[in-house]
Formats: C-alpha cells, sequence, structure tokens
C-alpha cells in the first residue's frame, strides 16, 4: 500500500527509532565493555557491532517494503546504480574532502606541526568501509533525507539528518574512546558532511556516488589519528562544514522535487 503523505512524517520518525534501535542493541553491550577495557579481541560482541552498521539499511528496506512493496523497493534501489555520471561528481566525492585535509595539514606542517599529514587506511579496513557506506547510506541519504528535504527543505532535511547521524554513532565514539569534548567537533563533521553529500546527490541524482562519498570518507580518516591527536579531526570537521555550506547556502530554500532528473521526488513521493 503507498504511504500518505499525511504518513511521510511518521515514517522518518519510524526509520529513525528502527535505525537507532537495531543498531544500538548490538552495540551498546560492546561499547560498555569496551569503555572499562573489558572486551576481548574474540568477542562475539565485535561481530555483533558490525552487523549494527547495517541499520538504517534494515529499517529503510523493511519500511519501505510495508509501505510501498516491490515497487517502492525498485525505487530505492535504482538510484544506487546510477554511475553514468561526470567525471567531476566521482572527484568531488573520492577526493575532494580527503585532499582538503592532507593539504590543511601540509600547512601546518609548514608552520610547525609534526604528525602524519594523511591517513590511508589497508585493504580490510577498506573493504569494511564499503559495507558501512553502503549500510549507512541506503538510510541517511536513500530512505530519510529524500522525504525530510520535501517537507523542510535543503539545510533543515539534511541538518536533520546529520544532527541524528552524529548522534546514531554514539555506542562507537564510546568504544573508540573518544573524548566527550570532541563531540560538538563531531557533529560539524555530520552536519557538513550531510549537507556535502545532500548536494551530491541532488546534482547527480546517484545514490551510489554518496556512498562513494563516504567511502572517500574512510580512505583518509583522521579517526586513526585519535586519541593521541585530535588536530586532524578538527581539521576535517572544518574541512566538510565549509564544503556543506559552501555548496548548499546557494540552494537553501530549494525544495527536493529540484533534484537532478526528477530522482528526488520519485524517493519521496512513493
Amino acid at each position: 500500500m503507498p504511504t500518505s503523505q499525511a504518513a511521510k512524517p511518521r515514517s522518518t520518525f519510524v526509520f529513525f527509532t528502527l535505525a537507532f534501535g537495531f543498531t544500538w542493541a548490538l552495540q551498546v553491550p560492546g561499547a560498555l565493555l569496551a569503555a572499562r577495557g573489558r572486551l576481548a579481541p574474540d568477542s562475539p560482541l565485535l561481530g555483533l557491532a558490525m552487523l549494527g552498521i547495517l541499520g538504517p539499511a534494515v529499517a529503510a528496506l523493511g519500511l519501505t517494503w510495508r509501505d510501498e512493496g516491490r515497487a517502492g523497493l525498485r525505487r530505492l534501489l535504482t538510484p544506487l546504480t546510477r554511475a553514468r555520471v561526470s567525471v567531476g561528481w566521482y572527484a568531488l566525492a573520492l577526493l575532494v574532502p580527503g585532499l582538503g585535509l592532507t593539504g590543511i595539514l601540509l600547512l601546518l606542517e609548514l608552520a610547525g606541526r609534526e604528525g602524519a599529514v594523511s591517513y590511508v587506511p589497508h585493504v580490510g579496513l577498506v573493504v569494511s568501509a564499503c559495507v558501512i557506506s553502503l549500510g549507512e547510506e541506503l538510510g541517511w541519504r536513500g530512505y530519510a533525507q529524500p522525504r525530510l528535504e520535501a517537507r523542510y527543505g535543503v539545510f533543515g532535511g539534511a541538518g536533520i539528518v546529520g544532527l541524528l547521524w552524529g548522534l546514531w554513532h554514539i555506542p562507537m565514539f564510546v568504544a573508540a574512546g573518544v573524548p566527550l569534548a570532541l563531540w560538538l567537533v563531531l557533529l560539524l563533521l555530520f552536519t557538513g558532511g550531510s549537507l556535502f553529500y545532500s548536494f551530491i546527490l541532488r546534482g547527480s541524482g546517484s545514490l551510489l556516488l554518496v556512498v562513494l562519498a563516504h567511502l572517500g570518507a574512510h580512505l583518509n580518516n583522521p579517526f586513526a589519528a585519535l586519541p593521541g591527536d585530535a588536530l586532524p579531526l578538527v581539521v576535517q570537521s572544518v574541512v566538510y562544514g565549509a564544503l556543506g555550506l559552501a555548496l548548499c547556502w546557494p540552494q537553501r530554500a530549494m525544495k527536493a522535487s529540484t533534484c537532478s532528473n526528477g530522482m528526488w521526488s520519485e524517493m519521496a513521493e512513493p
């Protein structure tokens, strides 16, 4: 049965409830043990924590199937297959934020900073990052953001998703020992990232490009410098905040129906 216009705000509320519930139920026990230094390297809780990453995707797929059936699932998944876009979009998604981080760290190095200027992961982490990026973006940008932007506009919709996206990571922050003092910085990172990804999705019409943009964040990941060096994370948060603001501010009054190829309205209007 198609979702009614009146049910859309409720559908996003249910989506976030399910996404948080699925993820936190699987990650909070391990996070609490990790924070106390009592999580064994071979603990099955680590596997459950990784499975918890799929919370947004599980919520998006489940609600879409319930409300819209197979036709809705096709609408949700089709943007993942849109690969024929300008090479410039691929460069923006995969390279620009990481190059911004490294460029600023190089300038700081010239000013006397000591430390790495890039944080390239090994192959195993890249594979994990692919799963993480797909599992998250199918829910955040594929399901929730088009609906919220249709109701609240570009800044409102992307901002709401960004704030909730950051809060959703709390068990992961706790497990990784991220200091509480950095959490406001992280909210800037996720809110700016949400605006940046929104711009890519509206402009390219491709959810695949958003998945690649998320993957790009892992290809030069300043979290690797924690807990000893928080500056790279602060720099990356400023990079995403600046990119998100610069790209989306001119479109702040824009509604979701203006997305490239009409894809946004297809996703927001079951």
